[in-house]
């Protein structure tokens, strides 16, 4: 198997924009609309108060994550993504952890994050690294099938 590399990318950068036109169409097929409609600005996910890494499989960029600040220790992930062709590789797994790590290493001693029920691959990865469920929190609090899950880091 190939070696997974993460790297910090800008959230503007082009790679990370072609992979989060990736996540929105992915959660587009599976919601519908946009796919999420979550205020988000590349200046929240610059360091020291957030980060935004893409991870690359033989030099070609598959996944990507971030994570932006929720409060004074808290660190908020987001758009993780991984592409279909490299699902079940480990790919989604290593992101996490590099950006738990990277919110870790930025002061953070908790990360949160909201997904939908309509994604079970993504449930089944945060369940399975030790994300418990919390109260609904964010821009889809109160939407149907919103699931948000919190984890000490």
């Amino acid at each position: 198997m190939s070696e997974i590399e993460i790297r910090p990318s800008g959230f503007a950068s082009a790679e990370a924009q072609t992979l989060i036109r990736a996540t929105m169409a992915d959660l587009s097929a599976r919601y519908g609309g946009t796919g999420d409609e979550t205020p988000v600005d590349a200046a929240e996910f610059a360091p020291p108060d957030g980060d935004f890494l893409v991870a690359r499989l033989d030099g070609e960029p598959v996944g990507c994550a971030g994570w932006r600040s929720h409060g004074e220790d808290s660190a908020e992930l987001k758009r993780m993504y991984t592409a279909p062709t490299v699902r079940g590789r480990g790919v989604a797994r290593a992101v996490l952890a590099a950006v738990e790590e990277s919110a870790r290493r930025h002061g953070r001693k908790r990360i949160i994050l909201e997904c939908g029920d309509r994604q079970p691959e993504a449930i089944a990865l945060y369940t399975a690294a030790g994300y418990e469920r919390i109260p609904n929190f964010g821009y889809y609090a109160d939407a149907p099938g919103c699931l948000s899950f919190g984890r000490v880091l």
